[in-house]
């Protein structure tokens, strides 16, 4: 399985921004669903967008769709997860993984991820 490292987190105030990246260890990402995932204090992981291979399907979160935008770049190795108009419900540890298709992302492993704090 792929290698991923996650980052791009921080503080940010209700209703600004933020744009996470989760850059992949080698080439084999482009053959590859990948997906984003947080977990919130005291809360379960849950799942937050996913884009296939290519980039041209992708699935969000109910609570996050038409605020949170997910991308990536094969040529980089690198998705990316741009949030916008982010609430303090958002603050969560923000993982990416990755698996066959946009539906079987895998859920066996993780990083460290990279923390999302959203003031109100």
């Amino acid at each position: 399985q792929v290698q991923l490292v996650e980052s791009g987190g921080g503080l940010v105030q209700a209703g600004g921004s933020l744009r996470l990246s989760c850059a992949a260890s080698d080439r084999t990402f482009s053959m590859y669903a990948m997906g984003w995932f947080r977990q919130a204090p005291g809360k379960e992981r849950e799942f937050v967008a996913a884009i296939s291979w290519s980039g041209s399907s992708t699935r969000y979160a109910v609570s996050v769709k038409g605020r949170f935008t997910i991308s990536r770049d094969n040529a980089k190795n690198t998705m990316y997860l741009q949030m916008n108009s982010l609430k303090p419900e958002d603050t969560a540890v923000y993982y990416c993984n990755s698996g066959p298709t946009l539906a079987t992302i895998s859920t066996d492993s993780w990083g460290q991820g990279t923390q999302v704090t959203v003031a109100s």
